[in-house]
């Protein structure tokens, strides 16, 4: 089946069509986030359970989009259920819109698991996180520009939105890419206010840095590139020792591989810390979360006082322009830190952390055999809980690596396997969660075979 025919998809979710059709008289294009978007048409969910969805069709799929990866608990686990109902019981309200307890339970949490974290802030979203870990490495050092590799995403706004999917056409030389704007809108100073570096090239990253180290604030990264392009160990000790000396913040994107790689994220992994560190996605258990958490110092610029004295008698009023500013009216919201806390406590239970990296190791190994034995160049790339099929043998280190992988195979089997019962946006990483069984991993090989013969 070709992309052309996806149209072919219709018969079997028919309703899916006639909802999204309806959906596009009243919001633009249908959907109300363009990466939930599929042609023909996306695929309409009722309902989800463990590992499975459920479209208005009737249709069931194993669900290995699980959110973009925030479901690591798979969909409607009871210990998350029972937490939110517990919270929202007891305190009697969906929201304070006050400082309440769960928001230093979770601080303590985070400060426990993550080396580069001694004081945290919520945000809404992963989105919100990386803003503000910018904007604090920024106020921090005085410095006006950022630097961020090819091919990382760190959010849908206009400070971040450089080169995340470039035209390589346009995009310079891979040693020395430039910045290309990823949307309509995107202001120039953007543009002339962003470095981008080459992910996985130590050298060259060193050079660009060294050229600019005097107007560079902070360098930020995914530690797993789009989740699943894992950046070299050696690559990340030199770049952790080279912002260190040269001054400049390191922040680590962790909203992709933050309880997915270990339940410390990609720094415990890699045994580096960051400067500041962005959370998000499995931290809220399946709600809208964000939080940044870094060095005691960079932290308290976003107290109300901007860090003087705020822990003493008599503390000194200051300017408020001399503050950090940062707020939100659901920030630290009670229900999804209950929610969140559940996660995480249930990760943290005997054996699930390893158990759910040996069935994601499983699958990847069961697939790779199939696509040797149907003599498909095909490799899996990814760490811990989360990966990605990449259709080449050729080693895949970075955003123009992927260029050599066959993209329009690797389409038309996403395709069937969505005819077939297997969840996965076209072209997505595959994400694990701790529901997955082996029966799950036998249905999804299987489906892969039966793709690999029609397509």
């Amino acid at each position: 089946m070709t992309i052309e025919n996806a149209s072919l998809l219709s018969p079997q979710m028919k309703k899916s069509a006639e909802q999204y059709y309806k959906a596009c008289e009243v919001i633009p294009g249908g959907v109300t986030a363009n990466i939930k978007y599929i042609a023909p048409h996306p695929i309409i969910m009722e309902r989800g359970s463990g590992s499975k969805l459920y479209d208005v069709d009737g249709n069931e799929y194993i669900d290995y989009l699980l959110c973009y990866g925030a479901l690591i608990l798979g969909h409607g686990h009871t210990a998350v259920f029972e937490a939110i109902s517990k919270q929202m019981k007891e305190a009697g309200t969906t929201i304070f819109g006050t400082p309440h307890q769960l928001e230093t339970v979770m601080a303590e949490k985070l400060i426990e698991l993550y080396p580069g974290i001694e004081m945290v802030r919520y945000t809404n979203s992963g989105l919100e996180a990386t803003l503000l870990a910018i904007r604090t490495a920024m106020a921090y050092t005085g410095k006006p520009k950022l630097a961020k590799f090819e091919g990382h995403y760190h959010g849908g706004y206009d400070q971040v939105l450089i080169s995340v999917n470039p035209d390589i056409n346009q995009a310079g030389e891979a040693h020395n890419p430039y910045a290309v704007p990823e949307s309509k809108g995107v202001p120039d100073y953007y543009v002339e206010n962003t470095i981008v570096l080459p992910f996985n090239d130590l050298e060259a990253t060193e050079q660009i840095l060294r050229t600019h180290k005097d107007e560079l604030a902070a360098v930020i990264l995914e530690p797993i590139q789009g989740g699943f392009i894992p950046a070299e160990p050696e690559f990340m000790k030199g770049l952790r020792r080279i912002t260190k000396e040269l001054g400049i913040i390191l922040i680590f994107d962790e909203v992709k591989t933050g309880f997915r790689l270990s339940l410390g994220g990609a720094q415990k992994m890699y045994g580096v810390t960051p400067d500041i560190t962005a959370l998000g996605k499995v931290l809220g258990g399946g709600f809208p979360v964000g939080a940044i958490g870094g060095r005691r110092e960079m932290m308290m610029i976003s107290a109300p006082d901007g860090g003087r004295d705020i822990l003493t008698a008599g503390a000194v009023s200051r300017d408020e322009r001399e503050v950090l500013f940062h707020s939100g009216t659901y920030n630290g919201h009670p229900t999804v830190l209950a929610a969140g806390l559940a996660t995480i406590g249930t990760l943290e239970e005997a054996n699930v952390m390893d158990a759910l990296f040996n069935r994601t190791q499983l699958l990847r190994s069961e697939l790779e055999a199939l696509y040797r034995n149907y003599g498909v160049a095909m490799q899996t790339v990814g760490k811990g809980s989360i990966f990605n099929i990449v259709l080449t043998d050729a080693p895949i280190k970075n955003y123009r690596d992927m260029g050599k992988a066959n993209m329009q195979l690797r389409k038309e089997i996403d395709y069937e396997l969505l005819r077939l019962g297997v969840y996965i946006k076209p072209l997505n990483r595959y994400s694990m969660s701790v529901v997955h069984s082996e029966e799950d991993i036998a249905r999804t090989v299987a489906a892969h075979e039966s793709a690999l013969k029609c397509v």
